[in-house]
């Protein structure tokens, strides 16, 4: 954690403390609106709450000074005498939660910023109204989307694009701006010290129980999302384009993703020679050096993909019934990644499982996916 200042400016907040987000993707795309904070406040002492599952991503952060981590089902007022014993002045929340704002009231913070939400007005003291620019993840019906395929059909006009501040890294730092820091926008941040990006390779060749060719580029490969079968590109395909990109550059292939992962991940390991399953056996931490030992990450739209961008690793992303202008890889624009979205009628759905035909995901070409990895400078080119 960093060290802040000892004496804030008189009336600034002494303690800050911010409510985190519960999924990991989510977490990564804060990190603009938590450095933000840090540079409004450079003397407050900033303590994240956060589910425990997401404690390893802090460690090293430039703008957290600690971190505390919610057990599994520890019930809000438990939480809160937890932080009436730190006597923070200023709270941000961070999700949309009754539970997120019941922490803070429980815990007698004075100051309670967030979002209107269910059962969550009467705990803020600063309601913050949405952003002009937000768009909510919607979940369309399956009336909704026959409709929407019957117009694409007959050639009617649908709505295409989303307002540029839409992303989700604007709607974090306009609660920032609420209590003063610039909304400006940053690109993602994750930190590891210099130990672990130094032996990064040697953890993956560790894991790999393998020395894998170091003149040969690392691939990662993470055809897993923990939202739903929805959101998950053909395991074939993935397995056609790395194949490709293989004979093309003599990449090795490194199979990422979750425990819940596993027999996806051993299907295209079967089908991919060579190929170095890692999925599963990484703690958090142990991801993040892995990734940053690839050269390249492809990708479904998941929590590891924002991981990628956020260490400064290229990612090529699929998109399907998700949106990449309200949840893409890094800084909306950055020219280190590449996001393929057929903007099928239907979609961003955000459904778990497609109620039809899958047509998001199946427009999807091989070629163009292999096309699209070949072109970042990680595949062996320059640049």
């Amino acid at each position: 954690m960093t060290a802040t200042p000892a004496q804030p400016a008189p009336g600034e907040p002494r303690r800050l403390v911010v409510r985190g987000v519960n999924w990991l993707g989510d977490a990564v795309m804060t990190t603009p609106a938590l450095l933000r904070l840090r540079e409004r406040f450079p003397a407050a002492h900033l303590t994240l709450l956060c589910p425990a599952k997401l404690a390893e991503l802090w460690p090293g952060h430039p703008a957290v000074d600690a971190v505390w981590a919610l057990a599994p089902g520890e019930p809000p007022w438990r939480v809160g005498r937890r932080l009436r014993a730190e006597r923070f002045d200023l709270g941000l929340i961070f999700p949309n939660s009754p539970r997120s704002a019941w922490e803070l009231w429980f815990g007698r913070v004075p100051r309670r910023v967030g979002y209107a939400g269910p059962w969550r007005r009467r705990l803020l003291t600063d309601v913050v109204p949405r952003p002009p620019a937000f768009v909510p993840m919607r979940k369309r019906s399956r009336a909704e989307i026959r409709r929407r395929i019957a117009a694409g059909a007959s050639g009617a006009k649908l709505e295409t694009t989303l307002p540029l501040r839409a992303h989700h890294i604007f709607h974090y730092l306009h609660l920032a701006a609420w209590v003063g820091a610039s909304p400006e926008p940053l690109a993602p941040r994750l930190e590891l010290t210099a130990a672990e990006r130094a032996g990064a390779r040697d953890l993956v060749q560790k894991l790999a129980g393998e020395a894998l060719p170091a003149d040969r580029p690392w691939l990662g490969l993470n055809a897993g999302a923990e939202y739903g079968p929805a959101k998950r590109w053909p395991a074939e395909r993935f397995v056609a384009v790395a194949r490709e990109v293989s004979r093309v550059t003599g990449a090795r292939w490194l199979i990422l993703g979750g425990p819940n992962d596993r027999p996806r991940a051993a299907e295209i390991q079967q089908h991919l020679p060579g190929a170095a399953n890692l999925t599963g056996r990484t703690s958090l931490r142990e991801l993040m050096q892995t990734l940053t030992a690839c050269d390249l990450l492809l990708t479904n739209d998941t929590g590891p993909m924002h991981l990628a961008a956020a260490l400064g690793t290229p990612v090529v992303a699929l998109f399907g019934s998700t949106s990449p202008e309200l949840t893409g890889p890094g800084l909306p624009g950055d020219p280190r990644h590449e996001v393929l979205w057929t903007r099928a009628p239907c979609a961003p759905c955000f459904l778990r499982v497609c109620p039809v035909d899958f047509r998001c995901m199946h427009a999807l070409g091989v070629e163009a996916v292999t096309l699209a990895v070949l072109r970042r400078p990680g595949p062996g080119r320059s640049g």
